[in-house]
């Protein structure tokens, strides 16, 4: 049986360049997934034309810039992410085949065979972000598993967060023990869980 072989990590869109072709409601869906995870990410997205939506979105969103021309291979030199959001098989098809060709990381919007990386549904609490993936097989058992996810977890979570970090800051000794301290100090989040079943 085949197994999810990815690898999750969490970029820093900031310090990123980010690349999106299409200016449609798939290209409206990754945007704002971006921004509403890393405000502060460097998008820019090309496109012949752009949804009322997606022009609303980015407006308060200066490193976001809309650029409305048709996609050129020079489109992704400087690029660290591309992502292929438009209706044209064949056109994100060219946009897969140049983003390779540059080496950048890309995303072809339901192509899961052309994708180097997916959007996984996120859920958020604070400074707390897990990422669900189905390794492209079913996005809405992600985003179900999101929505269970967010009402469960508590919204005090955050305070736990900070207290942790606040003690961490505290704490004397080398990495080894500080990791053997924390393990501890938070192990009674695992031993109730445990004791409840």
């Amino acid at each position: 049986m085949e197994e999810n072989q990815l690898f999750p990590v969490f970029f820093k869109l900031d310090q990123l360049q980010v690349l999106v072709v299409g200016g449609g409601n798939i290209g409206h869906e990754k945007v704002g997934a971006m921004l509403q995870n890393s405000p502060r990410a460097r998008i820019t997205v090309v496109a012949t034309w752009f949804s009322t939506e997606l022009e609303q979105l980015v407006k308060n969103y200066p490193d976001v810039e809309l650029v409305q021309k048709a996609f050129s291979c020079g489109d992704v030199f400087g690029k660290d992410l591309v992502i292929a959001a438009t209706n044209d098989r064949e056109l994100n098809h060219c946009i897969w085949e140049k983003a390779k060709a540059a080496r950048v990381l890309v995303n072809v919007a339901d192509t899961p065979e052309l994708c180097d990386f997916y959007l996984g549904s996120i859920v958020r609490k604070g400074n707390l972000k897990i990422a669900i993936s189905t390794n492209g097989k079913s996005p809405t058992i992600a985003k179900r598993l999101k929505e269970v996810f967010q009402e469960a977890l508590p919204d005090t979570l955050e305070d736990v967060l900070q207290k942790l970090h606040m003690l961490r800051e505290r704490l004397k000794g080398d990495f080894s023990e500080k990791v053997k301290e924390l393990n501890r100090i938070t192990s009674v989040l695992v031993k109730e869980k445990h004791s409840e079943q």
